[in-house]
């Protein structure tokens, strides 16, 4: 590990320390805010700070074992060897945990999101995919111990949807799926299909970090609100008041709508929900084309027109064409284990920001 690393863990040691004693210190205790916002960052701190201190343990009887290889005893050279080999590889695993802890940390980590999922290319076939995926999403955040909620979808008449849109809430929801938005492709004989011919669909998914008013900013004034009666698949009302509210934003042109709920104001809070996140993306996505044109390299794009994973029902296989990795487990994958491929995406996303010298940076 390089001089610089080891300079910017001691600084985390040394901030650790400080925050320790302010911690204790009565007039920060007295004060909520700032107590809150010590033991945040305390907590923060306290994982790199313990993985340092071990790492340095390591170092030390590292070197001890190696002054042991002076010895003349064969025997004691030998046990040696053998711990100076078992601790490098621990050592070299830690280096690499502490490096990715020194990755800047994406602010919108920590937030819940709204999964968008719409069906695409591929007709009643890719809807039911659709279906699929939201179902596979569902299961994973359950697996998680994350609530969801449905704020709006647009079922067809087999049991698809042209678009389901949810919220997830739960510990760390962005981190884990973020990485999820992009074009899934499933190959298949198609349910509605008589004849035996696989064919290709496609299904777009986007997660959006939830966002507030207040990191957004909208204008009341560039918001317009429309009212109508909620109808179901086919046209039939589904009730006979005016419940059902489009918001249309007028400086972007996003439009959202939401007739879930019988209550007009919980349909507007819901629309309005998925309206900040959207603005919310469209933000964050100009700033990483900026960063992209100044450094040219942008890590985990979240490109919703790539397409990113494919799902082969004759071959039983799932391939995550980002980093080449090939399953065969797709019923597994769709029955909700897909942390697999959510757990070597980050992986391989945090390999690449080390990569581009990004582990030096401070937290």
């Amino acid at each position: 590990m390089n001089k610089e690393i080891v300079g910017r863990l001691e600084e985390a040691e040394v901030r650790h320390e400080e925050l320790e004693r302010l911690m204790g210190d009565p007039r920060v205790v007295a004060n909520r805010e700032e107590y809150q916002r010590c033991a945040k960052e305390h907590a923060e701190l306290r994982r790199i700070v313990e993985r340092f201190r071990q790492y340095q343990k390591l170092v030390r009887r590292i070197e001890e074992d190696k002054a042991l290889l002076q010895e003349e005893d064969e025997e004691l050279k030998r046990m040696a060897r053998d711990e100076v080999a078992t601790l490098s590889e621990e050592k070299e695993r830690l280096e690499g945990e502490l490096l990715i802890s020194l990755l800047p940390r994406d602010p919108n980590d920590e937030k819940n999101i709204i999964l968008e999922i719409r069906a695409g290319t591929g007709g009643e076939e890719a809807a039911l995919f659709a279906a699929a995926l939201f179902r596979m999403y569902a299961k994973y955040a359950e697996m998680n111990n994350w609530q969801m909620e449905v704020l709006s979808q647009h079922p067809t008449g087999v049991g698809g949807f042209k678009e389901i849109i949810a919220l997830i809430e739960g510990k760390g929801v962005y981190s884990k799926l973020k990485y999820e938005s992009g074009v899934h492709r499933v190959q298949r004989v198609p349910v509605t299909e008589s004849q035996g011919r696989i064919h290709t669909s496609t299904v777009t998914v986007a997660v959006l970090p939830e966002a507030e008013e207040v990191e957004v900013g909208i204008d009341p004034k560039d918001l317009k609100i429309d009212v109508f009666r909620s109808s179901g698949p086919g046209g039939q009302h589904v009730n006979t008041t005016d419940s059902a509210v489009r918001i249309t934003h007028l400086p972007t042109g996003i439009v959202t709508t939401c007739q879930d709920e019988k209550s007009q104001h919980k349909n507007k809070a819901k629309a309005l929900k998925v309206l900040l996140a959207r603005l919310l993306d469209m933000q964050r996505q100009q700033q990483q084309q900026e960063m992209a044109q100044q450094r040219r390299s942008q890590v985990g794009t979240g490109d919703r027109s790539e397409r990113i994973r494919t799902y082969n029902f004759p071959q039983g296989r799932v391939t995550e064409h980002r980093i080449g990795l090939t399953l065969y487990k797709l019923e597994d994958v769709l029955e909700g284990n897909v942390g697999a491929i959510v757990d070597s995406l980050a992986a391989h996303y945090q390999a690449e920001a080390l990569q581009h010298g990004e582990g030096t940076a401070s937290r």
